[in-house]
């Protein structure tokens, strides 16, 4: 088990310092930071020869990162006597990314990858299959048609807001699901941040409006935001499937973050509103999505307004079964539920990840040498 707090200096500084010498190691912190006030580093002489930049936590947004990216750079032209790094990469968590490719391209970066959200998953999941907070799946009784938390829905986020547009237009009401009347983040109403979506959606805001938004789970105030613990019990325990609004929708590129495993580790279905190709990318780490007991060809669908369309209307069929329906639907997927949670806790995640990261360090090695 790898503490994810402490991969930079326990796990990849060692490596790197023992196996590709005279190269500096930048990374941001805490986690969850990607501004230029909190970019640190391991080595600093000048006659160091590469330098490598972890930005493994967050998605890359040209327009949010640029500014990190450019000081990285500009703090290693003193490498190799001021002759410029032999050797430069970026290691970051997206697979098969435009993004990371248009990256690479402006700054003349060697890609990595490594799936760091799985890591964190695993340490901050730790142990919660030895609780008595998450009911067994068999003894479930099942009322509701899914759980949906959203509560950053500004920004590159507004799929969640196209998310809720769509189930509104449905008429889903056997849900637990919460959403803001502003984005806590960008201090916007959500009918503001509608507005870019009119071309598609001319009567979105309308739509929204009429909502009585904020809509809260039961006892609380506000959804908070716990990336590193589970919560929901109830919720889920009561109901079908759950929704992993994930934090990308949009281009080529598959970026999972923690919200993927909460359901797993809450022996729930799942359906993942992500981008194109979010599910078969999670099967590649071995488990399994729920295609034999619903419609899962969202996710092979690359028009964002097609894909989220598809879940909606996924997720409203799932919305009108009946209770005797619903409860049956998710027995159908109890096995592939426990598989999931026996998958994810009995080590076998851990042992992919491991050797993926193996396999990224040695590829390093080989190409710095």
């Amino acid at each position: 088990m790898i503490r994810i707090d402490e991969i930079y200096n326990n796990t990849f500084w060692p490596f790197i310092k023992q196996h590709t010498p005279l190269t500096r190691m930048f990374f941001c912190d805490p986690p969850g930071t990607s501004d230029p006030e909190h970019l640190f580093n391991h080595g600093s002489d000048n006659v160091e020869l590469n330098y490598i930049l972890f930005h493994d936590q967050e998605p890359i947004h040209l327009d949010i990162h640029r500014e990190l990216f450019d000081v990285a750079k500009v703090r290693n032209l003193d490498l190799n006597h001021g002759s410029g790094p032999l050797h430069s990469a970026i290691v970051t968590s997206e697979y098969h990314s435009e993004y990371v490719d248009t990256v690479c391209s402006q700054f003349g970066w060697r890609p990595y990858y490594y799936f760091f959200h799985g890591w964190a998953s695993l340490d901050w999941y730790r142990g919660y299959d030895k609780t008595f907070l998450i009911s067994e799946p068999s003894d479930r009784t099942i009322i509701k048609s899914f759980v949906n938390p959203n509560r950053i829905v500004g920004g590159h986020r507004q799929h969640r807001i196209m998310l809720m547009y769509n189930l509104l237009k449905r008429d889903i009401r056997n849900s637990w699901t919460s959403f803001p009347a502003v984005c806590p983040y960008e201090n916007l109403s959500i009918t503001d941040l509608a507005m870019p979506l009119e071309n598609q959606y001319p009567d979105i805001r309308d739509v929204l409006s009429n909502a009585n938004l904020p809509w809260h789970f039961p006892g609380e105030n506000d959804h908070p935001m716990h990336s590193c613990w589970l919560s929901l019990y109830d919720q889920c325990a009561d109901s079908v499937a759950y929704v992993v609004t994930e934090t990308v929708f949009s281009g080529r590129r598959n970026h999972l973050t923690e919200k993927t495993f909460k359901p797993i580790c809450l022996q729930m279905p799942f359906v993942m509103v992500s981008t194109a190709g979010s599910l078969e990318y999670l099967r590649s780490y071995g488990f399994k999505t729920f295609s034999s007991i619903w419609d899962e060809s969202y996710d092979t669908e690359t028009d964002d307004i097609k894909r989220i369309e598809k879940i909606a209307d996924l997720l409203s069929w799932i919305d009108q079964l009946s209770v005797t329906e619903k409860q049956k639907l998710y027995q159908s997927a109890e096995s592939i539920v426990n598989y999931n949670f026996n998958h994810f806790y009995n080590g076998d995640f851990e042992h992919i990840l491991w050797v993926e990261m193996q396999d990224m360090l040695r590829q390093i090695e080989k190409d710095f040498t």
